[in-house]
């Protein structure tokens, strides 16, 4: 599963690299510690009709609601979505059919069982130094005071080297899939959630600050001294 990640890179840097319109409310940045309901920044493809189309980088919270929900708490909390499943369950088929979204991020972690079942964080980026860019879906949810636009991390089973740690990993897209998966063009998505290469990521154990939701700041993501 991914249930923690990092967002390092400034806005600017990532609307031009996706070339989207940033809306003026994004979360703040550098974050070492993005928890599930925090709010992330989404790439959405551009709205038809648009005069001059663009895509948008705009702020979601982390956690999907679906539409029957009538409160945010009226059921489990939808962090991630299973490629396996999504296209199935009622929660997520209409978004991935036509909601779906890019969520960039630095890197994420995962955690492995020590003695006495102690929970012992590991982080993970890429090996190349760019963005992670997440295959989501997202969904407004308007039964608040206010709409809240909310999203998902969807997930596929683990390659064998990252099974080592987590039996899932996020579904990672590539560059030249960023316009398949928005639905900017007649490919099929579907191919698209699968396991990274094993050359994509690199990992190592951290320090068991970052169990806190609470904790902040580089030091969490710097490797664990022995």
């Amino acid at each position: 599963m991914c249930g923690r990640m990092t967002m390092t890179h400034p806005h600017d840097a990532m609307a031009r690299l996706f070339q989207a319109a940033p809306a003026n409310d994004l979360p703040p940045v550098p974050n070492y510690n993005v928890c599930p309901t925090n709010a992330v920044a989404a790439v959405t493809a551009s709205a038809e009709g648009d005069d001059a189309p663009q895509r948008a980088l705009r702020p979601m919270r982390w956690g999907f609601i679906p539409h029957w929900y009538k409160k945010p708490n009226d059921g489990p909390l939808l962090i991630n979505a299973r490629a396996e499943t999504i296209a199935e369950k009622p929660a997520f088929r209409s978004a991935v059919r036509s909601r779906r979204c890019l969520i960039p991020a630095t890197g994420f972690y995962e955690w492995t069982k020590g003695e006495d079942d102690a929970r012992l964080p590991w982080y993970f980026s890429r090996l190349d130094g760019s963005p992670m860019v997440f295959a989501g879906i997202w969904q407004v949810w308007d039964k608040g005071d206010a709409p809240l636009t909310t999203c998902a991390v969807v997930t596929t089973g683990a390659s064998d080297w990252m099974a080592e740690t987590h039996h899932r990993e996020p579904v990672v897209v590539a560059e030249d899939d960023w316009a398949t998966w928005l639905g900017e063009n007649d490919e099929k998505a579907a191919p698209l959630m699968r396991p990274a290469p094993t050359d994509t990521f690199q990992r190592w154990r951290v320090d068991r600050a970052v169990n806190s939701n609470r904790a902040d700041g580089p030091e969490l993501i710097e490797p664990l001294v022995a």
